[in-house]
This record gives structure tokens, C-alpha cells and sequence, in this order.
């Protein structure tokens, strides 16, 4: 199931929003151009890689340079793939507008990487000798979904069900879709086997975005068609 939209409407421009989407994107396109072996080493010193880390001998044998954690922040703006970033991006454009619009600029790029970092660290502690990166905006998402999950519960979500690339379209409660989400990396994380996928990170950002986000939200503006309600 792939969102398409939501029915909240947004009351200022999510500037915050489409920069984070711009940088992830150019970051891509920029990556797809490299030669393939500086891309491979680009993602591993950018990406998170636990056994730097936890292992400095086989960093140190390997060539990592030091570089004092900042692949927790570096890695939220790297993908592995198209898909990847189709989805996060596509997640990001529906639900980041008005968690941003309910916590103002400041605050929701504060929120958005801080959930980028917990949910990093977590996905670190869950495997910290895993060798390969971890990149991907999906933590700091998560946060947003999170944030969204307590805030619009009964949003209608429009979703694609992408059978046989027919055009099924049904809408749902944001607080099933999500709920369903949560469900699914919780599955995952428990059972899967599969080290592609961060799930205890998206799980872990999606749980710092529901302790946090009251702590962002400005005072809430009411329209003057609201307020005369």
C-alpha cells in the first residue's frame, strides 16, 4: 500500500519540508553519477557502519577515517536505490507539511533530525557489528509518522494498491494506515532475518517522534473561519 495524499490541509508553505526533500535528492542524483567504486566508498564513509564503531581495529584496518559518530547525521541523507528513495520521499511530501505547519520551521528541523539520530542509534544498538551502512531518511520519517500517528488520527489517507499497476485507490483513517505500519516494522524487526532493512530504526524513530513531538508544537493558529465555529 503507497500513500497518495492526505485531507489535512496545510497553512503555510513547508519550506522546511521541501529543502530536506531537495538535499535527499541531490544527494541521490549526485551519487548515481559517481563512478561506482567512489559511490561504494561514499556510502560507507557516510553511511553508518556499527562496527566502525564497535570494532576501531578492523575500522582501522579497513581505512575508515575517524570521524567522531557524524555518519548518525551523515547517513539520513543518503539512499540505496531508487525505491528507497521514491517511497521515503513520497512519505515525507504527505506527512512532514503539517507536522511542520503545527511545529513552525525551527522546531520541526530540530524534531526531524533528532528522530534521525535516535532512530539511528537504536537501529546501532540492535546490531552494533553489522558491517554494512545504514543509510536513509527513514528513521528521522518515522519521527514525522509518529508525530502525525497522535496529532491527525482520523486523516483520511487516499492509498494506491499497486496490483498489476491497476488504479485501486481506497481511502483509509490515518490511524489504521499507520497503525498497520507500525505492525509491519514490528514484524519485521522480531522475525526477519534480512539486514537490507532498518526496522528497529524506523521503529525507533517512529517511537521518538511520539514521546517528542508535544514538546515541539507551537501554540496552535486557528483560521478565522475556525475560530467563528
Amino acid at each position: 500500500m503507497i500513500p497518495i495524499r492526505d485531507t489535512i490541509p496545510c497553512y503555510s508553505l513547508p519550506l522546511v519540508t521541501w529543502v530536506l526533500m531537495g538535499i535527499n535528492i541531490i544527494v541521490f542524483v549526485v551519487m548515481q553519477i559517481m563512478p561506482e567504486n567512489v559511490m561504494h566508498s561514499f556510502v560507507y564513509q557516510y553511511g553508518m557502519v556499527a562496527a566502525r564503531y564497535t570494532h576501531p581495529e578492523w575500522a582501522i584496518h579497513n581505512l575508515f577515517p575517524q570521524d567522531h559518530y557524524l555518519s548518525f547525521f551523515t547517513s539520513m541523507f543518503l539512499h540505496g536505490g531508487w525505491i528507497h528513495i521514491i517511497i521515503n520521499m513520497i512519505f515525507l511530501w504527505i506527512f512532514a507539511d503539517n507536522i511542520e505547519d503545527r511545529m513552525g520551521r525551527g522546531r520541526f528541523i530540530i524534531f526531524y533530525l533528532l528522530c534521525g539520530l535516535i532512530a539511528t542509534y537504536i537501529q546501532f544498538y540492535s546490531n552494533p557489528d553489522a558491517t554494512a551502512p545504514v543509510v536513509g531518511a527513514s528513521g528521522a520519517i518515522a519521527g514525522v509518522l509518529g508525530a502525525y500517528f497522535f496529532l491527525y488520527p482520523f486523516a483520511r489517507i487516499v492509498i494506491w494498491v499497486p496490483l498489476f499497476f491497476l488504479p485501486i485507490f481506497f481511502e483509509m483513517p490515518a490511524i489504521a494506515f499507520l497503525g498497520f505500519w507500525v505492525i509491519i516494522q514490528l514484524q519485521q524487526a522480531t522475525t526477519s532475518v534480512s539486514a537490507d532493512v532498518a526496522w528497529w530504526g524506523h521503529l525507533g524513530g517512529f517511537i521518538a517522534g511520539v514521546i517528542l513531538f508535544r514538546l515541539f508544537l507551537r501554540e496552535q493558529v486557528f483560521d478565522q473561519d475556525e475560530l467563528k465555529k
